[in-house]
């Protein structure tokens, strides 16, 4: 198109003649030769960079992404439309200035543009190329490459603060939370085991760890058991992501109250944590919960069906889900019966209701020895401070 544009206006100023026509040829002719210039230009001088000030945050944080061009030579380029691609959910969230920009370099060597994501969702998010095009101010000639540059952010789940206290186990002083603190009997050593993080350091046998040049640790006789097992439900549900806040904001409680807890989730694949207790041990489960998708094919009850792991473990279990079934409680209950304290998070929408029949079922639970307590969207610092449902 360039070659027959400027073939003919030469013609027309050839055969035609006069000034207009000449001039109508030489003022053509600077844009055409821009034009080869621009084709000759080669995009491999520019280097495209991304600066994120940092790798982890939490969800809604803001996110402010900073994109450099540097080039070594001072072409002039007339304008560079340059886009970060976004994928999956950081593509959807809201950005008031769009990750796409417009921008007029003209001789400049170096050279920048900013976006902002307001609300980051939950998740890892990985960032792998920029598209640059540039062209002449006719628009004659576009060119375009699209440059990689790799970037990742850990999103990690919200949590609200709790203060976690144990629940009473007879349910005839009125299901509310105790106020003891977290302790282990400590007064009867009755065998030793392999140091684990988060154990302390007075629990240490030192002659057994010199004998076996190992550090071991005392394992001591407990009363009462102030480790928590959480299971969380991960079937596809709209309050998915209230449940992952809460059950982060649980596990939190519990383990900066200084008692140990583990995890179990089944997504697409099954993955459980041992309890331990530790501030590694915490950032281990807020991972994999920055991570986690509602992606299970099994229902809760199904999980506790199958799984064996409920079986070896003397613990207070505690299920987060947003809806029970009667197998469900069935199957809690039975647990309860066996192994101990079981307490089920029921998780809502703030101002949500209770349905005629999640009462009834509340009501059999509760006749079964399972609590089940009900929590709001918002409102999660009150599940250790209410009397739960009855």
């Amino acid at each position: 198109m360039l070659f027959i544009l400027l073939l003919l206006t030469f013609s027309y100023a050839m055969f035609q003649g006069g000034f207009v026509s000449w001039f109508l040829f030489y003022s053509f002719l600077p844009f055409a030769i821009y034009c080869v210039a621009l084709f000759l230009y080669a995009l491999n001088d520019l280097k495209v960079t991304r600066v994120l000030p940092k790798t982890d945050y939490q969800a809604g944080e803001p996110l402010k992404v900073k994109v450099n061009v540097k080039r070594s030579n001072s072409f002039p380029l007339f304008y560079l439309l340059i886009e970060d691609h976004l994928e999956g959910r950081l593509y959807y969230a809201h950005q008031p200035k769009h990750a796409k920009a417009l921008l007029f370099p003209g001789f400049k060597k170096e050279f920048s543009y900013e976006y902002t994501i307001n609300r980051l969702p939950r998740g890892e998010h990985f960032f792998h190329s920029f598209t640059l095009k540039l062209g002449d101010p006719l628009g004659l000639l576009e060119k375009e490459k699209t440059f990689a540059a790799d970037g990742k952010v850990i999103v990690y789940p919200a949590y609200s603060e709790l203060i976690y206290r144990p629940f009473e186990n007879q349910y005839n002083q009125g299901l509310t939370a105790s106020r003891e603190q977290m302790q282990r009997d400590t007064s009867v050593a009755v065998s030793i085991r392999d140091y684990q993080p988060g154990d302390r350091f007075s629990w240490i046998n030192w002659k057994a760890s010199a004998k076996r040049n190992e550090i071991m640790t005392k394992e001591f006789e407990q009363r009462q058991s102030n480790d928590v097992f959480v299971v969380m439900d991960c079937v596809p549900n709209k309050h998915f992501e209230p449940m992952v806040s809460f059950t982060a904001s649980l596990l939190r409680a519990v383990l900066k109250k200084g008692a140990q807890a583990g995890l179990l989730t089944i997504s697409k694949e099954r993955a459980s944590f041992p309890i331990r207790g530790g501030e590694e041990h915490l950032q281990q489960l807020f991972y994999h919960l920055a991570k986690i998708k509602a992606k299970s094919f099994s229902s809760i009850e199904k999980v506790l069906e199958i799984d064996g792991l409920f079986m070896q473990q003397t613990v207070s279990f505690m299920f987060i889900t947003a809806q029970i079934t009667k197998p469900f409680v069935e199957k809690v209950a039975f647990l309860g019966q066996r192994k101990g304290s079981v307490t089920v998070f029921l998780v809502k929408e703030e101002k949500e209701t209770l349905t005629a029949n999640e009462q009834s079922l509340i009501a059999r639970a509760n006749s079964r020895g399972v609590r089940i307590v009900l929590i709001h969207e918002g409102n999660f610092a009150a599940a250790f401070s209410e009397v739960s449902l009855r």
